[in-house]
């Protein structure tokens, strides 16, 4: 890669570099269209009878038959302690005062459990990629697309599906884990050190 290149990446923004054009207040604009995510809390079908678990299955296929445009996307929302573990059980091997190894191990197992009480912390996702239109003037766009997304997510509903529409904020936390396996963030900045900036002073 020329130095040339190097130097024009680098005034990049991640956004940029993502391929990710705007985050508006219900959708992700990119360069192939603009998406719009509807999360689905999970259901436990361990503690469904077959003939739920059938139910569920005839519920989905007929949100899927009724949507042309829709995709599906899974995230892993659980936290990965591999790394932390490897450190502990290293060091419990070189740790000589039988009282820290227990604590060591008793922070081992900890870890195990947690990690077992987040198996399941997954996302489902419906995700909507608008057709790019002509631009239009004045609030003509959003005057199709919020009824046309109100009966998508009516048609979820409908269904028995818990579903609601992301908003901004929520796309942010769903590219955090997308990306980088971020669950513990509470709020994504739009730019890094925003919280310290005080307007108007």
């Amino acid at each position: 890669m020329s130095k040339k290149k190097q130097k024009e990446q680098q005034k990049q923004s991640t956004r940029k570099l993502i391929g990710i054009e705007d985050i508006t207040d219900y959708s992700l604009q990119t360069a192939f269209g603009e998406l719009v995510y509807f999360i689905i809390h999970p259901t436990n079908i361990s503690v469904l009878s077959d003939a739920n678990v059938n139910a569920r299955i005839y519920a989905l296929m007929t949100v899927l038959k009724g949507i042309a445009e829709i995709e599906m996307l899974c995230l892993n929302s659980k936290e990965n302690f591999d790394e932390n573990k490897q450190y502990l059980k290293k060091q419990m091997e070189e740790e000589t005062n039988p009282v820290i190894r227990k604590l060591l191990q008793q922070d081992s197992s900890n870890l195990d459990r947690m990690q077992v009480q987040m198996a399941t912390a997954r996302e489902f996702l419906i995700i909507i990629r608008l057709r790019k239109e002509e631009e239009k003037v004045g609030n003509d766009k959003s005057s199709d697309i919020f009824p046309y997304l109100s009966r998508i997510e009516k048609s979820l509903k409908d269904q028995g599906f818990t579903a609601r529409r992301a908003n901004n904020a929520d796309i942010k936390r769903l590219l955090g884990v997308y990306y980088e396996q971020n669950v513990t963030t509470e709020k994504y900045e739009d730019y890094d050190g925003e919280r310290w900036v005080i307007i108007g002073e």
